[in-house]
């Protein structure tokens, strides 16, 4: 019986490590000395290479926190995931927890879009950077750009207006899961790309004919004017204004806070825009108010 009670003892005790080990907020973080960084290899904010936008952040915020860093691999129909501890069923546009498991990360940042499904399962940190999803089609696509209107929503209903007779790629579980724009169902020739959950191959596949037209954030869109230059062009918004910002554990308030907090110090002292001038150069003209280096997030 005494073994009985002292092995029941030795499992609580382990599965209390386990939770305690995986549940990470501030403080089991410093203990263990190391800032785990979920990425996912996309546009400039986690380049493949070691480098990105939100990579040398949460560089620099380890170091504030004065801890290691150590960067995560994972995508897109696995990172929410792999953060919040649960298996996902990301189908139509929604989030499903079908199970648990493992925690294998602290935070996510890879140019995550704040979605409305997202925030039931994690916390946002501050916006950390503009976005919204854009039309983009190949240059040589029949299809001219939308007149602006100077009213995003009229810009919108112009823009889905071009989709008739047109083919448009889109991938699921991701901000290009056209069950976040209302584009699912209506008719469209819709192309899912399941070749990988690589958002960086969206354009290379439109350039291959996969589809005629394509989904892109604002981010996105602006690395792929420069990268193939005169190969496509941006027919028109599709969403409403959106941001993007780093994902927590609905279990780590205390580590959201302290982020909120370093990077408003960040925003405040130019330091950001240093680093959005290295590998989104156009952004600062594309949305100046954002990024007045004074402003609060």
């Amino acid at each position: 019986m005494n073994k009985l009670i002292v092995s029941c003892a030795g499992i609580l005790m382990l599965f209390g490590f386990v939770w305690q080990a995986q549940a990470s907020d501030l403080d089991e973080i410093k203990a263990r000395g190391v800032l785990r960084h979920l990425g996912i290899p996309y546009a400039n904010f986690v380049t493949g290479a070691g480098d990105g936008l939100d990579v040398e952040i949460i560089k620099r915020f380890a170091q504030h926190l004065g801890v290691k860093y150590q960067y995560v691999a994972t995508d897109w129909k696995r990172g929410l995931g792999d953060l919040a501890g649960k298996k996902i069923d990301p189908h139509g546009g929604k989030l499903k927890v079908i199970g648990e498991a493992p925690m294998r990360g602290d935070l996510i940042a890879n140019g995550l879009t704040v979605l409305a499904s997202r925030k039931a399962l994690i916390d946002y940190s501050v916006p950390t950077f503009p976005s919204g999803v854009w039309l983009v089609a190949r240059a040589e696509a029949p299809m001219k750009p939308i007149a602006a209107s100077g009213n995003l929503n009229d810009d919108i209903r112009q823009t889905k207006a071009k989709l008739s007779g047109t083919s448009l790629l889109v991938m699921e579980a991701t901000c290009l899961d056209p069950n976040l724009y209302n584009l699912a169902d209506k008719g469209y020739d819709l192309r899912y790309y399941t070749r990988s959950t690589n958002l960086n191959e969206m354009v290379p596949a439109i350039l291959n004919r996969d589809a005629e037209t394509t989904l892109l954030d604002v981010p996105d869109a602006l690395i792929a004017l420069e990268k193939w230059p005169g190969s496509i062009k941006v027919i028109g918004p599709i969403s409403d204004k959106q941001l993007m910002g780093v994902g927590f554990r609905k279990t780590s308030p205390k580590l959201r806070a302290a982020f909120d907090d370093f990077f408003t110090r960040m925003r405040k002292d130019g330091s950001y825009n240093v680093l959005v001038r290295k590998y989104y150069p156009s952004a600062l003209s594309y949305f100046p108010e954002f990024f007045q280096a004074d402003r609060e997030p």
